[in-house]
């Protein structure tokens, strides 16, 4: 059974950094694409980042430079590295995986997912 477990989110100022990290268990994280999205509320889930099994990395449209997805073979983790958030950044973040050498970037293309981290940023 495949698990997928986040941490780092948090309340930030405007401005500020966080870096998420999703842990995985109980699978072959080396054969992963990876991948980041987030809810806000009363919104669909967004597509923000994603990191394929040979480190190839692409973003959604929004992150401008301003995130970065990295992974971590060794500590079956990956990771995302959000820099100069912004209160519209407020969102759950949910990390994802699939079994796959492309690079998907759409939510239902993904068959493992975390419980998601709260990302607060206050103005």
């Amino acid at each position: 059974q495949v698990q997928l477990v986040e941490s780092g989110g948090g309340l930030v100022q405007a401005g500020g950094s966080l870096r998420l990290s999703c842990a995985v268990s109980g699978g072959t994280f080396s054969s992963y694409a990876m991948g980041w999205f987030r809810q806000a509320p009363g919104k669909e889930r967004e597509f923000v980042a994603a990191v394929s099994r040979s480190n190839m990395t692409y973003y959604g449209d929004f992150v401008k430079g301003r995130f970065r997805i990295s992974r971590d073979d060794a500590k079956n983790t990956v990771y995302l590295q959000m820099n100069s958030l912004s209160p519209e950044d407020t969102a759950v973040y949910y990390c994802a995986g699939k079994d796959t050498a492309v690079i998907p970037t759409t939510n239902f293309a993904y068959d493992y997912w975390g419980q998601g981290a709260q990302v607060t940023v206050s103005s």
